[in-house]
């Protein structure tokens, strides 16, 4: 079978889309492809704020495109 080798070369993700992954949902801050693989850097969603207040930013975390999942932007 032969495959468009554009399509292969295009993220998957863009900048700000709302992905999941295991452990979280977050937003794409990043895009690198490295080695044919592209790799994604996701700020996690902050959740509720703790009653001590927070402290520093949000974490941010590498991930590669086979660990992403598209989050369902319709309400139903």
């Amino acid at each position: 079978m032969i495959m468009n080798s554009n399509c292969l070369n295009q993220p998957k993700f863009k900048l700000n889309q709302i992905v999941s992954f295991v452990g979280g949902i977050g937003t794409v801050k990043s895009v690198q492809q490295q080695d044919h693989l592209w790799t994604y850097t996701i700020e996690m969603s902050l959740g509720a704020k703790p009653d001590f207040g927070r402290v520093g930013a949000e974490t941010t975390i590498l991930l590669a495109e086979q660990d992403i999942r598209q989050v369902n932007s319709q309400l139903n």
